[in-house]
């Protein structure tokens, strides 16, 4: 397959692009790939659809993009452990990760990014969206940014908002890692390790406090900052597809999935890449 064959089209301003063109599941070039990876870095997020891969192919594709990991709260495939099954079922009530974040960052190295690929999708709902923390950070005032630019902040697991979206999914594949057990200090803005632009590197889901700050000294500017990171002109809404593939650098943005289809069924299988520590 030749790179002219794909198509890669922006979804919105800010964030996002979808490829077209490409089966995933094919022997691709190294251009493609490369071309793919460009996308990545460039539109912080990129989409595929009508993909038809196996576990096996998945894997090996996810290889082109970085290096997979397990997630540490929720057990992996059998066979192949760095994918995991995200699964919520008509019983469940919370939807996992259901809230903003970057994920994992309450670990040391924290993952570049993530690739989420639909099996089973509700008949409404379920989107994923998106924010840019590139913008979200240059949009900041000279004043904020001078203040935030030589912070770091506390990460932590076990913010009770966020375990509670990690209920019900512990339920049916639970790791022996407890929810609270795993924080990280990270600079609360970022230098991306490859395109050198900073970003916002906070997240209500996993972000408590300043370093060198209470928590409650810390809440109101964090709250301003969390409400700021996903104003509207920064976001891109995905409505999944059987077969959707997403991948975005967690480096620079954040995602929600939404809660929004109880009574249905939706499964998606989950790759995680290895990252590095920020700076």
């Amino acid at each position: 397959m030749n790179s002219h064959n794909i198509k890669i089209s922006k979804v919105s301003n800010t964030i996002g692009a979808i490829i077209e063109g490409v089966k995933l599941n094919e022997e691709l070039s190294k251009d493609i790939i490369q071309e793919i990876y460009n996308a990545f870095l460039k539109y912080q997020v990129i989409f595929f659809k009508n993909q038809n891969l196996t576990e096996k192919e998945y894997l090996s594709f996810a290889k082109n993009i970085g290096k997979p990991i397990k997630y540490p709260f929720v057990k992996g495939l059998k066979n192949i452990p760095e994918i995991t099954p995200i699964l919520k079922k008509e019983t469940d009530v919370n939807n996992f990760g259901g809230i903003w974040h970057s994920d994992t960052s309450y670990l040391n190295e924290p993952p570049k990014g993530t690739m989420l690929y639909a099996l089973e999708v509700p008949k409404m709902g379920g989107d994923t969206e998106f924010s840019n923390q590139y913008i979200a950070y240059e949009s900041l005032s000279d004043e904020m940014k001078a203040f935030l630019d030589n912070k770091k902040a506390l990460n932590i697991s076990g913010k009770e908002e966020t375990t509670k979206t990690r209920s019900d999914l512990r339920k049916h594949s639970s790791t022996e890692i407890k929810s609270d057990e795993l924080e990280a200090i990270h600079p609360v803005v970022r230098i991306h390790p490859e395109t050198k632009k900073k970003s916002l590197y906070i997240n209500i889901a996993h972000t408590r406090n300043f370093i060198g700050m209470s928590i409650k000294e810390s809440a109101p500017i964090l709250k301003a900052l969390f409400k700021h990171q996903i104003k509207p002109e920064f976001r891109y809404r995905f409505k999944w597809e059987i077969g959707s593939i997403a991948i975005w650098d967690n480096r620079c943005t954040l995602h929600n999935p939404i809660n929004d289809y109880h009574g249905e069924r939706r499964l998606m299988h989950r790759i995680t890449f290895k990252g590095d520590k920020p700076i």
